[in-house]
């Protein structure tokens, strides 16, 4: 049986939101000293299921993470597959009247985190990206920049972007920019329908 890539999350604030709220996934868990008293709790909880954890200096978290902004914490999880969209999943967004984010082709991998982080504040849990090697993916650094936001957001992918924004057409608000646009930003009232009902709404967002 093929054994699971891993990914190493690094960073204060995203190794510690997922400490606290989806500690199932870690697989294994490292911190140096100082941070060794916060997390014995999560250390507790990982030797009760039999997960391994240890203190190391901070040469060896440089290594695991391959990062020098790991903040004295790296946690290893499964490396996370993002779902292709599905019309099932769009018809529930539409049900929702969720707030969503296209990303066309946002290359950096810092980028989506921050993408992410700021999708999370502002409480949009779905981002969908197309299938093409230009757009980033999940990635340490993305975890870390996104500061905990991995944990609140799903991503999905579609294979064409330009036959998605046509399906959703009616059906979904599609807010961008474009040089040839015929509304202004200030018409986004148009999101709500004449009766007063909140419609599921897409912002697209283009590349660096």
């Amino acid at each position: 049986m093929k054994q699971k890539k891993s990914l190493a999350v690094c960073g204060y604030k995203a190794v510690k939101t997922l400490a606290n709220t989806n500690p199932e996934k870690i697989l294994r868990f490292y911190y140096d000293k100082e941070r060794s008293s916060e997390f014995g709790m999560l250390c507790k909880k990982l030797a009760e299921n039999k997960i391994p954890y240890n203190q190391v200096e901070n040469n060896e978290l440089e290594k695991l993470s391959k990062s020098l902004h790991h903040q004295g914490l790296v946690a290893f999880i499964a490396e996370p597959e993002i779902e292709q969209l599905s019309k099932e999943k769009v018809l529930e967004f539409m049900r929702n009247k969720e707030k969503l984010v296209f990303l066309d082709l946002v290359g950096n991998s810092n980028n989506l985190g921050a993408i992410i982080r700021s999708a999370a504040f502002f409480g949009i849990r779905h981002i969908i990206i197309p299938e093409d090697e230009k757009q980033a993916s999940i990635a340490t650094s993305t975890y870390r920049v996104a500061q905990g936001g991995m944990e609140f957001v799903s991503l999905y992918f579609v294979k064409s972007p330009e036959f998605f924004l046509q399906d959703i057409a009616g059906k979904i608000i599609r807010i961008g920019t474009d040089l040839e646009a015929k509304k202004n930003i200030s018409d986004v009232s148009h999101i709500y329908t004449p009766q007063g009902e909140k419609k599921a709404s897409l912002i697209i967002l283009g590349n660096e």
